[in-house]
């Protein structure tokens, strides 16, 4: 029988290892920080980062390790799969969008503080104040001077005079207003991803619900990949064992062979000369040490319709080359 390489695994299998070790450990990170932010105290933080740690693991290796199981195992295990996987979107879903807060709150700082009022007092006030003084010049004006006219005039400039500064002071409040609401549509502006805020202006939606949709898509993307590649993974390698029955025969047939090459009387060869077997007689293929090591990878049975299915040859090249597989097995 052909040795099985003990480097490790084929390149390809290393890769998904690599890749589903990845994907597996981001989707703990991500799972680890929503539960951490989910839980108030120690105690419910840690649990939760325990329960997400669970149903993430759970999600991505259970179809591999039920595939061979019964069919009834299999059903019960495919419904506690979606679960997982819901429960598992659901972490990394709050991860994102918690995560797309957080950058938002970090970009708004940026902005400066807003201004505030000149004179602490609303607008609301100020005009109440005017109103009130316009009605009291208003009076002023409908009265005739016939004794007191400088006192007269005297508060008429004077009412004018608090109406002009009530109107400067409302001309404040106004700019005042005008550069806090420019500075809070910025805000609202930076707080959104500028991709999520133009995608939602282009669909004609909500940027919370872009940011829903986009998070949910990541989610199912990174677990549908983890799943896949731990399905890969663990997959149970090719059997090589079924290559003994094949071989035994040819290997016995080979062995007798090289008997009766071997001379039957000493007479004829001198004592001081090893007997050594004649070479076969098929001339070596170059294309031997490649099939067999696919052979001792399990990618190949060492049978005539494997190596013709591999190689693409002829019926007589496939049995040649298998005698000549089955000659290198009693040296491995």
């Amino acid at each position: 029988m052909i040795p099985v390489d003990a480097a490790g695994p084929p390149p390809s299998r290393r890769g998904a290892i690599v890749l589903a070790l990845g994907a597996t450990g981001t989707a703990l990170c991500l799972s680890t920080l929503a539960g951490w932010q989910r839980g108030g105290p120690l105690v419910e933080r840690l649990v939760w980062v325990a329960i997400g740690t669970v149903l993430v693991i759970s999600a991505h290796v259970l179809p591999a390790l039920v595939r061979d199981a019964p069919l009834v195992v299999r059903s019960v295990a495919a419904v506690l799969w979606l679960a997982c996987m819901a429960t598992a979107c659901h972490g990394h879903l709050t991860f994102f969008l918690l995560a797309q807060r957080h950058a938002g709150e970090l970009r708004t700082d940026s902005v400066v503080s807003p201004v505030p009022l000149p004179s602490g007092r609303s607008l609301t006030a100020v005009m109440a104040d005017r109103a009130t003084l316009t009605a009291q010049l208003a009076t002023a004006n409908t009265w005739r001077c016939q004794r007191e006219c400088p006192a007269l005039v005297a508060r008429r400039t004077t009412l004018a005079a608090r109406l002009e500064v009530l109107d400067a002071e409302a001309q404040d409040i106004r700019r005042a207003q005008a550069t806090d609401d420019r500075l809070t549509a910025r805000r609202d502006m930076l707080l959104a991803d500028p991709v999520t805020a133009r995608v939602a202006a282009l669909l004609g939606t909500t940027v919370s619900r872009i940011d829903l949709l986009s998070g949910l898509a990541f989610a199912v993307v990174l677990e549908g990949v983890a799943c896949l590649l731990w399905a890969i993974t663990l997959r149970s390698p090719p059997a090589v064992t079924d290559v003994t029955p094949v071989t035994a025969p040819v290997m016995a047939s080979h062995g007798q062979a090289t008997r009766s090459h071997q001379p039957e009387s000493e007479s004829h060869v001198a004592a001081s000369h090893p007997v050594a077997p004649s070479p076969p007689t098929e001339p070596a293929d170059p294309a031997v040490p490649q099939l067999a090591r696919e052979v001792a990878a399990g990618r190949v049975r060492l049978t005539v319709v494997d190596i013709r299915r591999h190689l693409g040859c002829s019926q007589a090249r496939a049995v040649a080359m298998r005698r000549q597989l089955a000659s290198l097995t009693p040296e491995a």
